[in-house]
């Protein structure tokens, strides 16, 4: 099993700090091929520069893994379970991890789009550089996640329990948090910050002095405030 330590970061204007994973795999074996399949097992393996698209996954359970340069578009991993495991540069289009669970787990420079999350439950998870266009956490738990240094264009956070998240270094581009329920959610640090539905349910969020600025006309128009001169 992969060793790991979930240490706090320290916590700033009266949040509690999102718990990182620090994995570190054993030894891993090569995935043999042949596909995966639905409720697989894998345990160990290492699967490096996998052309996995279009192939279903669902149900299944990866444990101290690593995937490094896979393909995944329209991959179907539905309900599927990722614990203490490192994904490097995922590629892919439309892969489905609707109602998955990630657990103890880093991304590291994605380059995904329309990846379905909707209903899906992330706990300790970083995701750190890359891009993700149109990612879908509808309805989705997350708790002690991070954002780093990584571009989000169009996420939807609709519906979403959002708990010790951070946005750290990282641009969110129209997001949309309609809906959302937030509890110590850190935005500073994104740039841009950039919402375009669910203003009214920042109160379990932090933003800093500029950002108030660039979001005051859209607050304003949300509480129906005519503002001239």
């Amino acid at each position: 099993m992969a060793r790991r330590t979930t240490g706090p970061g320290p916590g700033r204007a009266g949040l509690k700090a999102a718990r990182r994973p620090e994995l570190r795999l054993p030894a891993l074996e090569p995935w043999p091929g042949g596909g995966l399949a639905p409720d697989g097992d894998y345990d160990g393996l290492e699967f490096r520069k996998e052309d996995l698209a279009g192939q279903d996954g669902a149900g299944a359970r990866f444990m101290d893994c690593a995937l490094t340069g896979c393909v995944m578009d329209e991959t179907a991993l539905t309900r599927a379970r990722v614990l203490d495991s490192i994904l490097t540069g995922l590629r892919g289009v439309g892969t489905n991890l609707a109602e998955s669970t990630f657990r103890d787990v880093e991304v590291h420079e994605p380059r995904l789009g329309g990846t379905q999350l909707h209903g899906a439950v992330l706990e300790r998870v970083v995701v750190r550089g890359g891009k993700i266009d149109y990612l879908n956490l509808r309805e989705a738990r997350l708790k002690d996640v991070v954002f780093e240094s990584c571009v989000l264009v169009e996420p939807d956070f609709a519906g979403a329990h959002l708990e010790r998240v951070e946005f750290v270094d990282c641009a969110l581009k129209e997001a949309d948090f309609g809906g959302a329920t937030l509890k110590d959610v850190d935005l500073r640090g994104a740039a841009p910050l950039e919402i375009t539905r669910g203003l009214d349910r920042l109160s379990g969020a932090v933003i800093s002095t500029g950002q108030l600025l660039d979001l005051a006309p859209l607050l304003a128009g949300e509480l129906g405030i005519r503002v001239e001169g």
